[in-house]
């Protein structure tokens, strides 16, 4: 699997250091990967970033999302990429919008959560409140850990969260769905839905899995990552 590079995207409220579970399961099976610092400030600027780490690569690529993150893998067409996992991810049609998506279905509690900061450009980051985040985000994590990753958490600014995705690469490029059925930032039913709709390969839901799936479920997370690799092959 080593002609493979998987490339992992962070979500809103998380940072790259979120996979390292992942990252030392695939590196268990010998698979290539990087981390990208998904900067969360813009789909099509958050997009170019994967792009320009995309073009980096030799050989072939499956992109791997989490959360917003899957909105960002979403916007790359390019040939090297062969497959596509959707971890507790959006995978949106063209026009849409994460927020649209999220609030497409009952059970989604994140905006009470919210903590807007105002930023010099006219823009807002978004953080989870640091008291809110155990339940919201991580609640199958121990709250050592919750409450270490809400300290660490990277803002979403409300441009990414209002922007709206370009025509989706999940129509021509096969795709892997996990996700958790204990999800408050995206109602399972929005992950179902997303998944038929994009024709997924395989389906994994994950009962009583937090937002958090990285973190909390990085096992499975990678087997479900494993098998889009070797699909590839």
């Amino acid at each position: 699997m080593s002609t493979t590079t998987v490339v992992l995207v962070h979500g809103a409220f998380a940072e790259s250091a979120s996979w390292s579970g992942v990252i030392n399961g695939l590196r268990d099976h010998d698979v290539t990967v990087i981390a990208a610092a998904n900067p969360l400030r813009s789909v099509e600027g958050d997009a170019e970033v994967v792009r320009g780490i995309v073009d980096s690569v030799d050989g072939s690529v499956v992109l791997v999302g989490h959360s917003y993150g899957g909105q960002v893998i979403s916007q790359i067409h390019d040939p090297k990429v062969k497959a596509l996992v959707y971890v507790a991810a959006f995978a949106p049609e063209e026009g849409e919008t994460i927020g649209e998506l999220s609030g497409k279905y009952p059970g989604g509690t994140l905006g009470d959560t919210l903590n807007p900061v105002a930023l010099a450009d006219g823009s807002t980051d978004l953080y989870i409140r640091q008291d809110k985040y155990h339940q919201q985000f991580a609640a199958d994590l121990p709250a050592a850990q919750a409450a270490l990753d809400a300290v660490t958490q990277r803002p979403l600014s409300d441009v990414a969260l209002n922007g709206k995705s370009g025509a989706p690469n999940w129509r021509n490029v096969p795709s892997w769905f996990v996700f958790p059925a204990a999800d408050y930032n995206i109602p399972v039913a929005a992950h179902r839905f997303m998944a038929e709709r994009a024709g997924a390969r395989a389906t994994v839901e994950i009962p009583g899995a937090s937002h958090a799936l990285p973190a909390s479920q990085s096992e499975a997370v990678t087997e479900v990552i494993v098998a889009a690799v070797e699909a590839t092959r």
